[in-house]
């Protein structure tokens, strides 16, 4: 398969320049008249929506776990093969191309905009709770089960989820680096439709791409308000209520705008580099204050009985522990899912240089043993706290339906807590931020057609849209009305990667033999 010709499509050939905007036709107005209409009618019918979004969610998850639980098996087994196999010493930008970004500056964005908030409002509470009800129908609050909890917890922040984002990734970069087409979702599957994609399929997968980001970044930012209002609220005695929450998106939002000005360089580049290093001193805080020799024993115990498990917690058929099967790993496989069109596409906007097999390797090892680490610290320390010295206020913030707090409890048990409780505030908020403003770069590139560089006045726009949605999500019944409206994007997304990741197959096959650069 030869490059694409430059004759196959034109840059913005659909785009409507207005109001200094320059906006792919029809994607960006189908996608935010939508958004407009959908958060108007939320709003409007806000009791009737919460009903609805919690009969929904429960209808998906029991439904279609075959379908994500399927998918995503297949998206780890795709990224594994591609890693070992001669496809992956295809380099992304042709063999001369060299990286844009240090290893460090990647991994720095890259783990920033793709799990930054999961980490902080799960990092205690998942683990707990999975002690607590250890999944695969184990019973009793012995190390048995503190190991399956975490490997539990593991299993829904490691390789599965990443290599959901890999798919993406490599699918997107492939395409714009290698075969010269514009940076958006569509041109992922020029291997098998041909100039089809700069038509009604292509508009389509584009406009779904949107509403998969969109609503799944409002789950996120969700979690990042209630976290952040509960840490708020124990720090300054602040009411931690649906007013605070909305007043907090609305102000972090503000804050995401400064970064969006700022550009990718300037605004995320070191944001997210400071974080990270921020999150590695709070860790760090942990693991030396904290139950040190348990965390390192659980490191290495958690890892194994993780590799152990893998198989039974893959598999969806003949299980008891629908609670976890469908409340946990259901819904974490529709939210990553509907993630990827964000953090595929920004990590492909970063990684031009880099071979297909070190993007794979870098995506699912490195952040798999970060996580590794981080859930013993803060989980197993949580844990050890309720076992071997019976403090109970984690398991009680669990047990109340309160995981917002869980971390702050935690942090309670451990010297100075208000400085950590602060530093914990200001992880989510920049969290926060970094997740918004990278969210609305990405957005902005899809319906501007795949320019990288669109009018700021559009992110500006999708930076907005962002805050909004998360807001009307949760006056409209919550986090369950986020997490209904990430499943049901991240349905039809699921299969979307399935084709995705036969044309990723086909263009990279090609490029292996040399008929593309």
């Amino acid at each position: 398969m030869a490059t694409a010709s430059k004759t196959d499509y034109t840059l913005g050939q659909d785009n409507i320049r207005f109001l200094g905007l320059d906006v792919h036709n029809p994607v960006f107005i189908v996608s935010s008249l939508s958004i407009i209409a959908f958060s108007g009618a939320v709003l409007a019918f806000r009791a009737e929506a919460a009903t609805a979004f919690e009969a929904l969610r429960a209808w998906l998850m029991s439904t279609f776990d075959w379908v994500f639980m399927g998918a995503g098996n297949l998206f780890v087994l795709f990224c594994l093969w591609l890693a070992v196999t001669r496809l992956g010493r295809v380099r992304l930008g042709g063999p001369g191309a060299r990286p844009d970004y240090s290893r460090p500056a990647w991994f720095a964005m890259l783990f920033a905009a793709g799990i930054g908030i999961g980490l902080m409002f799960f990092g205690v509470s998942e683990p707990v709770e999975h002690f607590l009800e250890p999944p695969l129908g184990l019973v009793g609050e012995d190390a048995a089960a503190a190991r399956l909890a975490m490997a539990g917890t593991i299993y829904h922040w490691g390789i599965h989820g990443w290599a959901i984002y890999a798919v993406v990734a490599v699918s997107i970069a492939f395409a714009a680096y290698n075969l010269g087409l514009p940076m958006t979702l569509r041109s992922a599957f020029y291997p098998l439709a041909g100039k089809a994609v700069w038509g009604r399929i292509g508009h389509a997968i584009d406009t779904l791409a949107v509403f998969a980001t969109l609503f799944g970044l409002a789950t996120s930012l969700g979690l990042g308000a209630e976290q952040a209002t509960a840490g708020v609220a124990l720090l300054w005695d602040v009411p931690s209520t649906r007013t605070t929450q909305v007043l907090l998106i609305a102000g972090i939002t503000s804050m995401a705008l400064a970064s969006v000005i700022s550009g990718m360089d300037k605004g995320i580049k070191r944001l997210s580099e400071a974080n990270v290093l921020v999150a590695m001193l709070l860790l760090a805080f942990v693991l030396i204050l904290g139950p040190t020799l348990d965390v390192a024993v659980g490191v290495a115990a958690s890892l194994g009985q993780y590799l152990a498990s893998i198989g039974p917690l893959s598999n969806w058929v003949g299980r008891e522990d629908f609670d976890f099967m469908h409340g946990w790993t259901t819904f974490f496989w529709a939210w990553w899912i509907s993630w990827s069109p964000f953090v595929g596409l920004f990590v492909a906007r970063i990684s031009r240089g880099r071979t297909v097999r070190e993007l794979i390797v870098g995506m699912l090892v490195l952040p798999t043993l970060f996580i590794t680490l981080w859930m013993n610290a803060f989980g197993g320390a949580a844990v050890s706290q309720y076992v071997e010295s019976g403090h109970p206020d984690v398991v009680a913030a669990v047990e109340a339906g309160r995981p917002e707090i869980a971390l702050f409890a935690m942090l309670e048990t451990l010297p100075l807590a208000s400085v950590t409780s602060f530093i914990g505030v200001v992880l989510v908020v920049v969290f926060f931020v970094t997740s918004s403003d990278s969210g609305s770069l990405v957005i902005d590139t899809i319906t501007a057609g795949g320019k990288l560089d669109p009018p700021i006045a559009q992110r500006v726009f999708w930076c907005l849209f962002e805050g909004i949605v998360a807001i009307v999500l949760l006056l409209g019944g919550g986090l369950v009305a986020a997490q209904a409206a990430t499943l049901a994007t991240g349905l039809p997304f699921a299969l979307v990667m399935l084709a995705m990741c036969y044309g990723t197959w086909k263009g990279l096959r090609a490029a292996a033999r040399g008929a593309v650069r």
